[in-house]
């Protein structure tokens, strides 16, 4: 799995988020080098918005199956993304819980916009296999902690 850190989000702030290079080194302290590998690929292929990051990996790897993971956070928020749409068309993902967000996401607009595209849980294990737009949302445990906080907790606010 490559954790892919982003040089920044263009619907959050840049204010109060840490450098790239920080929030980096926080990563890689989390993986493990082997089965998550840490990743600035975006800022490598120069995009900013996740449609041209997944079209510019799907051509850099073609032979790759990609799934795009994501947290129920994003999946809430997904509508306000450019070209959403275009991003499930291409690659199938899994949604991962995320207290507080984990109903909403799933009474949200994309999810209702999908909705015949989920499959179970028990099919992500394949769900490289499927054709997009296909998803799941998976069972697993939460952690109530957001980077947001973690942050704060850091810098002593």
């Amino acid at each position: 799995m490559w954790l892919l850190v982003s040089p920044g989000n263009p619907l959050k702030p840049s204010r109060g988020m840490a450098p790239l290079a920080e929030r980096l080194a926080s990563a890689r302290r989390i993986a493990d080098g082997r089965r998550i590998v840490v990743t600035d690929i975006e800022r490598a292929l120069g995009t900013v918005y996740t449609a041209d990051t997944v079209h510019a990996l799907r051509t850099r790897f073609p032979r790759a199956r990609f799934v795009w993971l994501m947290g129920a956070d994003n999946l809430e928020q997904l509508p306000r993304w450019r070209r959403w749409r275009e991003i499930v068309a291409t690659m199938p993902f899994a949604v991962v819980p995320r207290p507080t967000y984990n109903h909403r996401a799933l009474a949200g607009r994309a999810a209702h916009r999908l909705s015949g595209a989920r499959l179970a849980a028990r099919q992500a294990p394949a769900l490289a296999d499927y054709r997009p737009p296909a998803w799941v949302f998976l069972p697993a445990p939460q952690h109530q902690a957001s980077a947001s906080a973690i942050r704060a907790a850091l810098s002593g606010v």
